[in-house]
């Protein structure tokens, strides 16, 4: 356990001792998983190795990548595998509790087990959502494409503002941004405004060059998504097919003059 972990849970959880993996396992009928994906295969494989997993025991994850059969080892054992995966972003801190209240959770178990799995689920006051075993994976990217990229939107968007002389980019951003949130979950690509909408052509490619001489990463990700917003938009029926092609020309041009 890092020093960081351990900071934690003298923080948040004062009175439980901290052990060994092995020795949680001898001790809880339900083990919560929560390390980094990449490290939960190795981790499960361990301890059934050590013989820690036994019969009846639950031992659930909180990745979202991954199913139950990550967690085959264990069942092997005789433990009862469920996969809870909180749809939330967390801090380490104890505001995380607060915001598991009202979230869903992807949820996948045997069939026999899943009200167990949405038990625990709404004990947390939150929303079980069941996803396939095979789904997980593009479940789990979606959900990062979405909290994760809009993380790199925005701060990229208030680079840009700071370099243009706003004092306050968060100030300016919020209202705007938690619109067009609400406006894109309720309405989905209807959501849409501004020059890709319009048809603007000109104007995004004056973006495009704007943006370069700030900074060219960012420019990059301004040319993809732009590129990917035209598109949807031409085939929502929101921009006509030739004004979509203007819109992609006047892209090529920005790039090509970078």
């Amino acid at each position: 356990m890092s020093d960081a972990s351990r900071s934690r849970a003298e923080t948040l959880l004062p009175d439980a001792r901290v052990v060994s993996p092995p020795e949680v396992c001898a001790a809880a009928d339900l083990v919560l998983v929560t390390v980094p994906d990449d490290q939960l295969p190795g981790l499960i494989e361990g301890l059934a190795a050590v013989e820690a997993w036994r019969p009846g025991q639950l031992v659930v994850h909180s990745s979202g990548r991954y199913g139950i059969s990550v967690l085959g080892p264990a069942q092997d054992a005789g433990s009862v595998p469920l996969a809870l995966h909180p749809v939330m972003t967390f801090t380490g801190t104890s505001i995380d509790i607060d915001r598991l209240v009202g979230a869903s959770f992807g949820v996948t178990a045997p069939a026999a087990f899943l009200p167990v799995a949405d038990a625990l689920v709404l004990e947390m006051e939150a929303e079980p959502v069941h996803i396939d075993e095979s789904a997980r994976p593009l479940y789990h990217a979606a959900l990062a494409h979405a909290a994760n990229h809009m993380v790199t939107l925005v701060a990229s968007s208030a680079d840009l503002l700071s370099a243009s002389g706003v004092e306050d980019p968060g100030r300016l951003l919020q209202p705007l941004v938690t619109a067009a949130l609400d406006n894109a979950l309720r309405l989905g690509d209807q959501a849409l405004t501004g020059p890709v909408m319009r048809g603007d052509a000109e104007t995004v490619a004056r973006h495009i060059d704007e943006i370069g001489n700030v900074s060219p990463q960012t420019a990059d990700l301004y040319v993809a998504l732009a590129r990917v917003t035209t598109r949807r938009a031409v085939d929502a029926g929101l921009l006509a097919a030739h004004e979509g092609d203007s819109v992609l020309e006047a892209i090529e041009g920005a790039e090509a003059d970078e």
